[in-house]
């Protein structure tokens, strides 16, 4: 936790601090955060994006705990995990339990045929469905596919999303340790564009020509730009250092 909230404090006041997003905490961590933002002492709070980990019916406590200590942290973005089949009634819960002007994410469990289903309530709902890139095993990263269907499902419905895992890097690329093949952010990005203008987003979505989709992304005009970012909202990375290292790179910084 020292790291984490030292390296979020530098990167706020760094060269890019403007591609930096929200801190991210599991609820089950929060009296370590608090802990250490009473030792150094910010000189503003925190935006936090709380990330439950202790269920639904942990909620309450965790939201009550950031909002007790407002000197130290605000709460922006409260993320959760659901069931695939994810309902009306789990969706209104999620709204009594989260302060209105903090941006709901939810996760429905991929897989199986309810899964985007699930994705079109909770967007259809006006929150952010979550999709997960990757993880510690080749089932937690999803096909091209299974990708292509969830950018569907959401623009349709015009909703935003927030993916994770996996996306430290620009590109799509394989990892010679693991075997696993990442899913690249501007990939995604771009498949994002494509989604909202009819284009091939499977095809951007495998391809792994860097300086193509980088002059795709570059060539976006301002109006564009904000609808794709406007559906590509957020995704969480443990790493700042490598996504602008790529970004860098392309000319796209």
């Amino acid at each position: 936790m020292p790291d984490a909230v030292a390296g979020h404090l530098t990167s706020r006041v760094g060269d890019r601090a403007g591609v930096l997003g929200l801190f991210l905490c599991q609820a089950s961590r929060l009296p370590e955060l608090i802990t250490e933002l009473i030792k150094v002492k910010p000189a503003k709070p925190i935006a936090l994006s709380l990330v439950v980990d202790t269920g639904l019916g942990g909620v309450p406590k965790a939201v009550s705990i950031v909002e007790s200590r407002t000197e130290l942290l605000a709460l922006r973005m409260v993320e959760m995990p659901a069931p695939s089949d994810v309902d009306e009634v789990w969706l209104e819960r999620v709204a009594e339990f989260v302060p209105e002007d903090a941006v709901r994410v939810v996760e429905p469990r991929r897989g199986g045929a309810e899964w985007l289903s699930g994705v079109r309530r909770v967007a259809e709902a006006g929150y952010w469905p979550k999709l997960r890139c990757g993880g510690l095993s080749h089932e937690a990263f999803p096909s091209v596919d299974a990708i292509a269907d969830f950018l569907a499902v959401v623009t349709e419905a015009s909703g935003s999303f927030k993916a994770t895992a996996g996306l430290h890097n620009a590109m799509r690329h394989t990892d010679p340790e693991t075997g696993f093949t990442h899913h690249g952010f501007l990939n995604l990005l771009v498949a994002t564009a494509r989604s909202l203008h009819g284009g091939d987003v499977r095809d951007a979505l495998k391809s792994e020509d860097s300086q193509a989709l980088a002059a795709e992304a570059a060539a976006l005009p301002d109006e564009a730009a904000h609808a794709v970012r406007a559906v590509f909202a957020s995704y969480g990375s443990c790493s700042l250092a490598e996504p602008v290292a790529d970004l860098e790179g392309l000319g796209l910084l």
